[in-house]
C-alpha cells in the first residue's frame, strides 16, 4: 500500500495552500480533488478579492487559482491526483479513493480535510422545476462554461454572493428582476449592495418567495413581505415575471470525512452546521487530523486560505519539518485574527470560540 507524509483532502483554496505550506517545508504531500482541475470556488470567482496584499488583494479568484496551481506544478513533493473522489478514512488510517475509474488505498502519517462546504437549498411550492438554480450552480454555468442560465432571475439572499452573482449575471447581460432577503437588512459588504443599486436592480429585505410558478419549467415567482414573525404579510404578494429563481441562502460545512475520523463534530449555526473542535493548530481532537476551510466553518475564500496554510504548517511542524515554523505560523493567525474582527466576523468569532479543545 501507498504512504504519504501528508494526505490533503480537497482542492479549493484551503486545500491548495495548506500542499503549498507543508511541501515547502519538505514534505510529502498527497493532494486529492473530484474536480478536473483544482481550485475549488476560485475558479467561478471573476471579482477582485478584498483583504491583505498577503492574500492576494486585488487579484481575480480565477487569477489566484493559476497562481496556486502553478507552485503545485513546480513542487516534485506534491502528488497530484485530480479527478479523484476520496470514499472513506477507515479507523487504522487508510484512506480509500477513486482515481479515474480505478479504486485504490493510501495510508498517510497526517491528514488535512478540506473539503469545502455545499450550498443550502429552500423549501417553498415547485422548487424542483427546472430553473431554480443554487447561486454556485449559476457561477458554474456562467464563470466556467460560457452559459447564461435565462434571460430574467430572481436572487433569494443578498448576502456577498448573492449580490456578487447578481452582478455577474449583468454583466453577462441577464437582467435580475429584484434581489431579496428575509433578513430585515442587507447580510453582504454595502459595496457589492451600491453596485447593483446602482444598476437599477431593487434589494427588498424582510421578504421571501412563497412559489415558483410553471409547470414544466419557472414561468414566475410570487414574493412576500415578511414581518418580525418570518410570517407572510397577506396582501403585500407580488408576482414576477423570471425564468431563474437563484437561491443564495447559505452554506452548508461538508463534514462527512471528518466524521469518518472519530473526531468531535459540535452544531454551530453561526459556522453553518456541523464542524468539528480544532485546537490553535487546526488540529481535531482525532489526533494526527487537521481541518481547514468551510469544512472548518464556512467564510471567506481569504479566510480559507491562510487556514489552510497554518493546516499544512502544523502538519508538517508535527512530522518535525521546519524550524521557524511557529514563528511563520503566528504572522497568519494575526492576518486570520484581522479578517474576522469588527462586526463582520462577530458570528464568526463567537462559533470559533465554543470549538476550540
Amino acid at each position: 500500500m501507498n504512504n504519504t507524509e501528508i494526505a490533503i483532502i480537497g482542492g479549493g483554496p484551503a486545500g491548495m495552500c495548506a500542499a503549498i505550506a507543508a511541501a515547502e517545508q519538505g514534505a510529502r504531500v498527497t493532494l486529492f480533488d473530484r474536480g478536473k482541475d483544482y481550485g475549488g470556488q476560485l475558479v467561478k470567482q471573476t471579482h477582485r478579492f478584498f483583504g491583505s496584499e498577503r492574500e492576494y488583494a486585488g487579484t481575480r479568484g480565477i487569477d489566484i487559482a493559476k497562481i496556486f496551481l502553478e507552485k503545485i506544478n513546480e513542487n516534485k513533493l506534491i502528488d497530484v491526483k485530480k479527478d479523484t473522489t476520496v470514499l472513506s478514512i477507515y479507523h487504522d488510517g487508510v484512506i480509500t479513493f477513486e482515481e479515474g475509474k480505478k479504486y485504490d488505498k493510501i495510508t498517510a502519517d497526517k491528514t488535512i480535510i478540506a473539503t469545502g462546504a455545499s450550498e443550502k437549498m429552500l423549501p417553498f411550492p415547485n422548487n424542483d422545476l427546472p430553473g431554480v438554480y443554487g447561486a454556485g450552480a449559476v457561477q458554474t454555468l456562467m464563470n466556467q462554461y460560457g452559459v447564461v442560465p435565462g434571460n430574467k432571475v430572481l436572487m433569494i439572499g443578498a448576502g456577498n454572493i448573492g449580490l456578487i452573482v447578481s452582478y455577474q449575471l449583468m454583466q453577462a447581460g441577464v437582467k435580475v428582476e429584484a434581489i431579496i432577503d428575509a433578513a430585515p437588512q442587507i447580510g453582504g459588504f454595502m459595496v457589492h449592495a451600491s453596485k447593483v443599486r446602482r444598476m437599477g436592480v431593487p434589494i427588498i429585505t424582510s421578504a421571501s418567495i412563497k412559489e415558483a410558478v410553471g409547470t414544466d419549467f419557472v414561468e414566475g415567482a410570487v414574493i412576500g413581505k415578511l414581518d418580525e414573525k418570518w410570517n407572510f404579510i397577506p396582501g403585500t404578494e407580488k408576482k414576477l415575471d423570471v425564468d431563474v429563481i437563484c437561491l443564495s441562502v447559505g452554506l452548508t460545512p461538508l463534514g462527512e470525512l471528518l466524521s469518518h475520523t472519530g473526531c468531535e463534530m459540535k452544531f454551530s449555526g453561526l459556522l453553518g452546521g456541523f464542524v468539528p473542535l480544532r485546537d490553535e493548530n487546526l488540529e481535531t481532537t482525532a489526533k494526527g487530523y487537521f481541518v481547514a476551510g468551510d469544512a472548518s466553518g464556512v467564510e471567506e475564500a481569504s479566510s480559507a486560505m491562510i487556514e489552510g496554510t497554518i493546516a499544512g504548517l502544523s502538519a508538517a511542524e508535527s512530522l518535525g519539518y521546519g524550524s521557524n515554523i511557529w514563528e511563520l505560523k503566528q504572522k497568519y493567525i494575526e492576518d486570520l485574527n484581522v479578517l474576522r474582527s469588527g462586526p463582520v466576523g462577530t458570528k464568526i468569532r463567537e462559533g470559533i470560540a465554543n470549538l476550540k479543545i
